[in-house]
């Protein structure tokens, strides 16, 4: 199997039909290394990581677009708040991807009151300076081959507790949400790089096409 193939994957003209027409000009990407972009290659699969592809199909139906990932690798919520806010609202987004907590929630320590405050706190601000925001409920790393087995029952939980308030905060919120903790293939330890913390292209293609059927729901 390969992208052109898996039927989890953007089919062909999909993504035109679904963003055909659409309104953003200007995309911005908040987060850590989910948006920052650390793809493990997959044969047969792209190895453009997910908020790059996702640019990507926006520029096919608007080239204009102008892109910014401000993602950094091992940031927490509000490391995330505290230094990609700014720049964020100074890009003058219409558009914006908000991604935290996934390192808030791999230690025991994990605080789900701190990271919806700081989820909260980049969203509004996002959308009351006019973007339409995105939010993100992470593939279950706790799946992947390469976390150890004693870490799994905790970690598992850890992060089905995150996807369930990032989902709820969207919905208060109303955000454009992206919820791949819930897919079919979350639970499948082929779709998780070697490090144990990252999905791999497969995963990345997967995403783009649930983001791009988001963005086409919303339209």
């Amino acid at each position: 199997m390969n992208e052109s193939t898996d039927p989890y994957c953007l089919a062909p003209g999909e993504s035109e039909a679904l963003l055909g027409g659409h309104p953003w000009r200007r995309f911005v990407v908040l987060g850590d290394s989910v948006v920052e972009g650390l793809c493990e290659p997959v044969d047969g699969y792209s190895d453009l990581q997910w908020t790059d592809r996702i640019a990507a199909e926006l520029r096919a139906v608007r080239p204009e677009l102008a892109y910014l990932n401000l993602g950094v690798s091992g940031l927490r919520s509000r490391e995330i708040l505290a230094t990609q806010l700014d720049p964020a609202l100074a890009f003058g987004p219409d558009l914006a991807l908000v991604v935290g907590g996934g390192n808030d929630a791999f230690p025991a320590t994990y605080d789900p009151d701190r990271v919806d405050r700081a989820l909260t706190l980049m969203i509004t601000a996002l959308q009351d300076a006019g973007a339409d925001v995105m939010t993100l409920g992470m593939f279950d790393i706790s799946y992947s081959s390469a976390v150890a087995d004693w870490l799994r029952p905790g970690l598992r939980e850890r992060m089905q507790t995150l996807s369930t308030r990032t989902a709820a905060l969207a919905d208060k919120l109303g955000t454009i949400h992206i919820n791949l903790t819930v897919h079919p293939l979350s639970t499948d330890p082929g779709l998780y790089s070697s490090d144990g913390r990252h999905g791999n292209a497969r995963s990345d293609a997967i995403a783009t096409a649930e983001t791009v059927r988001a963005l086409g729901q919303r339209l």
